[in-house]
């Protein structure tokens, strides 16, 4: 079976790959939080890139969908934990215990683990086309990411336990059943897309007004607002019943 390895899609895939690697080095070797944050950024950039490309071109193939599972693995999973862990020495601990501390700064492995179950997942699920079932892992890694930075800049002060439970919880969504909404539009007019055009009107006014401190909050803001979409059509459905 002959296999095109090197397509315009899986290069672009592999871009995504290289950042992802690059912010591992970025936080474990240098401590550059900052730059570790633009990188997996970049990887976010590709992976939306990736899959465009391949739709205007026609190169869709098997191979492309494992290598995509794989960069995203590396990009969403393992470089947001990296983050959060080597953040978590710049943060301070509310029980001064050392084996506390120490322990709580592997909590954010738990990351990858459940991107890996959230990536495989969504290989085999043909339900999350038009919306998602989890959290997205580029979702969770930019706010692990630009939370992860801003402690380590001084710009925002969490406690180790925080961030733990932060860790915690986010690994817990990813593999959550709550259906959170996509931005791929079945039509380019406002019915049916109410509440993505209104979600991205708060991004655009977060991302100037507050600029840095604007990922986490436009973030949670998805989370919260999908789950009330969420919940509020499994209300419905129940009704209807």
């Amino acid at each position: 079976m002959k296999i095109k390895l090197f397509t315009i899609p899986n290069c672009i895939t592999l871009l995504n790959l290289l950042c992802g690697v690059g912010s591992i080095i970025a936080s474990v070797g240098y401590g550059n939080l900052q730059l570790a944050f633009i990188l997996v950024a970049a990887s976010a950039i590709f992976d939306f890139m990736d899959g465009l490309t391949a739709r205007l071109l026609g190169q869709y193939s098997a191979i492309g969908v494992e290598l995509d599972s794989l960069a995203d693995m590396v990009s969403f999973g393992v470089a947001p934990a990296m983050s959060l862990y080597v953040a978590a020495d710049t943060m301070p601990l509310l029980w001064q215990q050392p084996l506390w501390g120490e322990a709580l700064c592997y909590v954010p492995l738990l990351i990858p683990a459940f991107s890996a179950l959230r990536l495989a997942k969504f290989n085999i699920d043909d339900t999350q086309h038009e919306e998602f079932c989890g959290l997205p892992t580029p979702a969770n890694a930019i706010f692990c990411l630009s939370l992860a930075a801003l402690c380590a800049a001084g710009d925002f002060t969490m406690a180790r336990e925080w961030m733990a439970l932060v860790a915690l919880v986010m690994s817990v969504l990813l593999v959550s059943p709550v259906r959170m909404f996509s931005f791929k539009m079945k039509s380019k007019g406002w019915r049916g897309n109410e509440l993505r055009f209104v979600f991205l009107a708060f991004a655009v006014v977060t991302l100037l007004a507050l600029r840095r401190y604007s990922l986490p909050i436009i973030i949670v803001v998805y989370i919260v607002a999908s789950t009330i979409r969420w919940a509020w059509g499994c209300k419905s459905s129940k009704t209807q019943e």
